[in-house]
């Protein structure tokens, strides 16, 4: 039982926000049961691809399990690089799948508690998140564990939740920095912010460095060797040193049965019985 799960996700997913979310509230069950989790941020459409990363897959040393369960938040990647790179379309940009993803993502929202989740207007030009998830690879790099995984709570929340912040516009992001709460949710009557003006000034510089641009190509290089064509995307080593990847927010039961976590499947009630709550 136990294992290490790679979680590769982009602010302009909507089920990277909905995986994210369910994670931070079953963190510490799967702290419990020795799974270590980090976070990936990547973009998850993976478009124009040939600039950002290079198809010429370096080797790659096989990764055994290490032991561990510290949470150290998703990994930042361009997931539209991803997309692109595998052939992969938006789910919008077929009408029959756009058509139900409204269903879809109505649902999905709902059952993990996020009901205010709305697409944001402009999505294709907000989409492109490549300066929101460089600020989280320098977040990742500089802050502790818990400033990186609220940074990412906040930000997700800001692009999917009233008002929909264009977070791709630099003085936008500044400003969602700044506003961003040293806990979230917020908790009653707490004022602290999350970073002082110094550190969002250190944030955004740091963006423009080649460190931290090479570091998104290089975690969107690897979900592509992984893999990946689009997010949330998991690659998990379970502690008998096997790698499987999974995709999706709803595939957490497939997973928990690779990495041997008891868990509780869904089942149908007997007739009569209460209707339980289904949040996750």
């Amino acid at each position: 039982m136990g294992g290490k799960v790679d979680v590769y996700i982009d602010i302009a997913s909507l089920y990277s926000y909905i995986a994210f979310y369910y994670i931070i509230k079953n963190q510490g069950a799967l702290a419990a049961h020795g799974v270590k989790l980090e976070s990936v941020p990547i973009p998850h459409l993976l478009n124009s691809v040939s600039p950002l990363i290079a198809f010429q897959p370096p080797p790659r040393a096989s990764r055994r399990y290490q032991r561990g369960v510290r949470y150290v938040g998703p990994l930042p990647f361009r997931s539209a690089s991803t997309k692109i790179a595998a052939g992969n379309k938006p789910p919008w940009t077929l009408p029959a799948k756009a058509k139900y993803g409204t269903h879809d993502a109505r649902r999905s929202s709902i059952r993990v508690g996020k009901p205010d989740i709305t697409t944001p207007p402009d999505f294709m030009d907000r989409s492109m998140t490549i300066l929101p998830l460089r600020a989280l690879h320098f977040i990742k790099k500089t802050y502790p564990d818990a400033t990186y995984q609220t940074a990412w709570h906040w930000l997700l929340h800001c692009f999917w939740e009233p008002p929909n912040l264009n977070l791709t516009k630099p003085d936008v992001l500044v400003k969602a920095l700044a506003d961003a709460p040293q806990e979230y949710p917020l908790p009653a009557g707490a004022k602290a912010k999350l970073f002082s003006e110094a550190d969002v000034k250190k944030i955004m510089e740091g963006t423009a460095t080649q460190e931290i641009k090479d570091a998104v190509k290089a975690k969107t290089q690897e979900a592509v060797e992984r893999g990946a064509f689009g997010a949330p995307w998991f690659w998990a080593v379970n502690d008998e040193g096997k790698e499987e990847p999974f995709f999706g927010s709803d595939r957490f039961h497939f997973l928990y049965e690779f990495l041997g976590v008891p868990f509780q499947d869904v089942a149908i009630m007997p007739p009569g019985s209460q209707r339980r709550d289904t949040k996750l």
